[in-house]
């Protein structure tokens, strides 16, 4: 079960010899008040280190007969970028291509083609279309969210608001790492704790929502038909 942030308030303070407290959010020592800070600081650094499994999330819309399809706050809440080659037009059954640079929207704006695919651009958090596509049509895509904070209500969020809320990243990692942003605050000697957080979040990294075998020599990313046989004596 994933820590609350008192709980790892509560873990830190006791590991960096410090009185443990009894909540966080309505503190007013001034340590603890830094602490959760420091907490909030690591979670936010945590979550742009990499596109990790847990923060990577599915957004749907339905599309509107408009080069502007709606804003990325109310498609995709809390969107820290969309994951490359994944919208898809799922009523259609074809990829919409994108992001297009500023250059070659103004191409496409000008030259005035109209399909047959879909491209896609956001700017000013605004998502569009190029050519507008027919109304009501589905479409999905994958991004990484910046929310790493699960809420008490259950909502996300990207810094703390109850000493019960938890977080979408490890909770291990989350402790080591505001152990060391901590000393470091602090003017003690961090190195160590550092090194060792440096190779606990490497490592989380390397085996993160499983990875492919990748083989040099090529191969199959299919299993193959086969016969089976069972194992037993076989007359003549």
């Amino acid at each position: 079960m994933a820590l609350t942030c008192l709980q790892i308030i509560q873990t830190v303070c006791k590991r960096v010899g410090i009185l443990s407290p009894n909540a966080a959010l309505s503190a007013t020592d001034q340590q603890i008040i830094q602490l959760l800070s420091i907490c909030e600081e690591e979670g936010q650094a945590q979550a742009k280190r990499t596109t990790w499994e847990s923060l990577q999330t599915e957004a749907i819309f339905v599309t509107v007969a408009a080069e502007t399809q709606g804003t990325m706050a109310a498609i995709a809440p809390g969107c820290k970028f969309i994951i490359n080659d994944t919208i898809w037009n799922r009523t259609l059954r074809r990829p919409v291509f994108g992001p297009k640079t500023p250059q070659d929207w103004q191409q496409l704006k000008a030259s005035q083609i109209s399909g047959p695919f879909n491209s896609f651009r956001i700017v000013g958090d605004v998502i569009k279309f190029n050519p507008a596509p027919a109304a009501g049509q589905t479409c999905a895509f994958e991004y990484a969210s910046k929310n790493w904070v699960v809420t008490s209500t259950g909502g996300t969020g990207s810094v703390f608001t109850n000493d019960a809320d938890t977080c979408k990243l490890d909770d291990d990692l989350m402790v080591l790492g505001t152990r060391w942003r901590w000393k470091q605050a602090k003017g003690l000697d961090y190195a160590e704790d550092f090194a060792e957080y440096e190779r606990q979040i490497n490592d989380a990294m390397g085996r993160d929502g499983g990875k492919a075998v990748l083989n040099l020599g090529g191969g199959y990313n299919d299993i193959l038909p086969v016969v089976l046989v069972p194992t037993g004596s076989w007359g003549q």
